[in-house]
């Protein structure tokens, strides 16, 4: 059986859990130690069957609790050379066993797991997406995306799940009275964020070769809605012919609860 939700996407704070028989994996750490475990209770996940913590950059809301975690599980951080660079302040002291190098375009293997790190465009050190292949499935990760390169593209393309970015309507972030412009500037460019409707372009295209579950992720509290979004991306879908429910299924993960828990025999 296999398990994948996240338990929080968003602004505030990042961390999504895959589950096999073999234990347990987490993406990013991004809220408190305390909210991590609360949140794996939730889903009924037992923070024993955690095996390993995969970074994807080193931003504050992916690793906010990534040093407090791997010492109390007493648990591995798998991180590209940048990656660690720029989170060292963060992570604190980590044993040397527990600090691995990872390069994007070189899989690593876990138990009844195979894992590929991605490179992604974001404005961060060496920031990577991460593809799961386990027997007979696959499930990817890519989000904090400025736009959903060819390279991404290939990287995801087949995989049964993705957690995928829309994080911002354009209009709504331009608008906002709060963000300066240099911020609205970062969000919207090469190396910023997925918009919805970017998003749902990209989710077309998943959906094209074969993914069948589509989690939107990352959504901005404050250039965002999970109902602009999800509209996007159900629009897309159906306008290439896609039966969201039937033929695609699609769901938008909560900023600071989990999401729909998706289990696969």
């Amino acid at each position: 059986m296999i398990t994948f939700c996240t338990l929080f996407s968003g602004s505030s704070g990042n961390a999504s859990v895959l589950l096999t028989d073999e234990g347990a994996v987490l993406v990013d750490c991004g809220m408190s130690g305390k909210q991590i475990f609360q949140a794996l209770e939730a889903v009924r996940i037992s923070p024993a069957d955690i095996k390993a913590l995969l970074i994807t950059h080193e931003h504050s809301d992916h690793v906010k609790g990534a040093g407090i975690l791997s010492r109390k599980l007493d648990i591995p951080i798998y991180a590209t050379e940048g990656t660690w660079a720029g989170m060292e302040a963060a992570v604190g002291s980590v044993p040397g066993s527990h600090r691995v190098m990872i390069t994007p375009g070189e899989s690593f293997f876990l138990p009844g797991m195979e894992i590929a790190p991605f490179s992604i465009p974001h404005d961060a050190n060496e920031p990577v997406g991460y593809r799961f292949y386990l027997p007979g499935h696959s499930v990817a990760i890519a989000t904090d995306l400025g736009y959903f390169s060819d390279a991404v593209r290939d990287a995801v393309t087949g995989a049964e799940l993705v957690l995928l970015e829309s994080n911002h309507d354009p209009d709504m972030l331009k608008e906002n009275p709060r963000y300066p412009q240099r911020l609205k500037s970062r969000i919207l460019g090469r190396k910023g964020h997925l918009s919805n409707q970017m998003g749902a372009e990209a989710a077309a295209q998943l959906v094209r070769t074969g993914t069948q579950h589509i989690l939107l992720g990352h959504l901005s509290p404050e250039n965002n809605t999970p109902e602009m979004a999800y509209a996007s991306t159900h629009f897309a879908l159906t306008q290439m012919g896609a039966r969201v429910g039937r033929d695609v299924s699609l769901f938008v993960a909560g900023r600071l609860n989990p999401s729909y828990l998706y289990t696969i025999p």
